[in-house]
């Protein structure tokens, strides 16, 4: 797989897999709303310029609760992500209990027309989104 380091920061990397038109977004340690809310402005950021309709968010190296973001993720940067082009994202469980409780607490918000799903391993979440289109 080919890929393209677009970003680098403590709290999140993104990456564009040229091969599979795969935004590739690894989340890093503790997040707070702060960090959730300027790492998927970021992301957004991305999608509109590769235009990629597929997206791969990694939490397996989060490390905290970041449910005081969940709401802003469902109902604002959902729909916007959307929007955006995005069609399909596959999100990868931390091991952490409080932030799977955070991505579980986001979906039941809802995805804003995003098909989104969980998954526990990054290649599993990648076969999906190659199955899926």
């Amino acid at each position: 797989m080919i890929e393209k380091t677009l970003a680098s920061y403590p709290h999140i990397t993104i990456k564009y897999s040229l091969s599979m038109d795969v935004l590739l977004v690894d989340w890093t340690g503790d997040q707070s709303r702060s960090s959730v809310m300027d790492g998927c402005e970021k992301i957004l950021h991305y999608l509109r310029q590769y235009r990629s309709a597929k997206v791969l968010n990694d939490n397996t190296h989060v490390t905290s609760i970041w449910s005081d973001a969940s709401e802003w993720v469902a109902t604002d940067w959902f729909p916007r992500m959307q929007a955006g082009g995005c069609r399909l994202f596959a999100w990868v469980y931390s091991p952490n209990l409080y932030s799977k409780l955070s991505t579980d607490q986001t979906l039941l918000h809802g995805s804003g027309g995003v098909i989104a799903t969980t998954f526990d391993n990054s290649d599993t979440a990648m076969a999906w989104l190659m199955a899926m289109g």
